[in-house]
């Protein structure tokens, strides 16, 4: 397989691996194409290689920024801004647990904890109902935030050969 044919699916599949991550298809393919780039590429390079207008590269750039898979970087003699994604895959797939977690779970569980008790007669069916289930899913979600903590503060090397133990 060719470089460009190979760089293409490439493209394609992060865009549809990002999707997962709970981020737009475009904004994965440019991450794509910065984490296989050698050197940091201009918007305009970003929207010719990815055929997307400026307006799109630039919020999926913007955004990139934000989740903080993406640095901006200045060229001496240059005037167009530059960027370039972080390599390591590891910091990658830590940078998207913290920031799922920012986005995701961190606000359920303040909903969870806002609503947890009902006021009322704990007998009332309705009432213990609900209570009951805002407890379990109260602790799910803290046992989820739990387990990407450790994950995020894990070494990769005892990750890996955490996971490599449950395969066998």
């Amino acid at each position: 397989m060719k470089l460009t044919e190979a760089k293409e699916k490439f493209i394609q599949a992060w865009g549809t691996l990002g999707s997962s991550w709970g981020i737009n298809r475009t904004m994965a393919q440019v991450h794509a194409l910065l984490l296989i780039a050698p050197d940091s590429l201009s918007a305009e390079d970003i929207m010719e290689d990815l055929q997307i207008s400026r307006g799109n590269a630039n919020q999926n750039i913007r955004a990139l920024i934000d989740w903080g898979l993406v640095s901006k970087e200045f060229k001496s003699g240059e005037r167009k801004e530059f960027f370039s994604a972080e390599k390591d895959i590891w910091k990658v797939a830590t940078q998207v647990m913290k920031e799922r977690r920012k986005r995701e779970l961190e606000p359920v569980l303040k909903v969870l904890a806002e609503v947890r008790n009902v006021e009322g007669d704990k007998k009332d069916k309705k009432i213990k109902a609900f209570n009951d289930s805002i407890a379990n899913i109260q602790g799910v979600v803290s046992k989820a935030d739990k387990t990407i903590d450790a994950l995020m503060k894990a070494d990769e090397n005892w990750f890996v050969g955490s996971f490599l133990k449950l395969l066998k």
